[in-house]
């Protein structure tokens, strides 16, 4: 990496960019208008630092760009950080958005009766194999992981699995799709996430960023 490579930095689409946002511009950093465009299939942004760009990118690939120095800075939830484990990410803040659990959920009928502490083996529809594995084997249990990218909750009623690991916020989705909530693998919230070589080929740019993202948190935990 070049001193003079513009400063890239990786933001999830979706629900949690409405969160990350005001923090973006708390810590002083105002992507160009078309970045509000609903309408825009733009991908990469300037913004009000001539050196600075924004990327906006899924939430899973986030962790990617920045573990691979294509972005230098990025917000990723701990979900993604611990289904990939990155040696290359550091995660110096938990920037405490995006709120939610990573569970462990079964159809309605089978919870009333099933306790997961007598599982052995189990078949799970899940978008993270990685951890649910590693969840399940440290209990000893063996877990057969069928990768699916989204529509879990469908899973179980059409056969494929009869039981899923997703995120869960308000349990709504789960519901709606006849299924229950009966383990708590993780509790998520989004950390700022750094590139460990930009960390250290540029250490005053990137901890000063840092710094700024700490400072934009405290103000808005002070204000809440």
């Amino acid at each position: 990496m070049v001193m003079d490579e513009k400063l890239v930095i990786a933001l999830p689409k979706g629900r949690i960019l409405d969160e990350a946002m005001p923090l973006v511009r708390a810590a002083g950093i105002e992507p160009e208008a078309e970045f509000d465009n609903p309408k825009t299939r733009a991908l990469r942004f300037s913004t009000n630092h001539p050196h600075i760009d924004i990327i906006r990118v899924r939430s899973f690939d986030v962790a990617t760009f920045v573990a691979f120095g294509a972005a230098h800075l990025g917000i990723a939830g701990n979900d993604v950080l611990m289904e990939f484990d990155y040696p290359e990410i550091y995660a110096p803040l938990d920037l405490g958005i995006g709120g939610c659990r990573l569970s462990v959920a079964e159809p309605v009928d089978l919870a009333e009766n099933d306790d997961p502490r007598r599982w052995s083996h189990v078949r799970i529809a899940t978008k993270y194999p990685e951890v649910t594995r590693r969840f399940f084997a440290e209990r000893g249990v063996q877990a057969e992981c069928v990768k699916l990218n989204g529509a879990m909750e469908l899973a179980p009623s059409l056969g494929l699995c009869t039981r899923i690991v997703d995120l869960v916020s308000t349990g709504s989705t789960l519901k709606a799709n006849g299924l229950k909530e009966v383990e708590i693998i993780a509790q998520v919230t989004s950390r700022l996430i750094v590139n460990r070589a930009a960390l250290k080929t540029r250490p005053v740019e990137m901890t000063g960023w840092i710094d700024a993202f700490r400072s934009a948190c405290e103000a808005q935990n002070a204000a809440a």
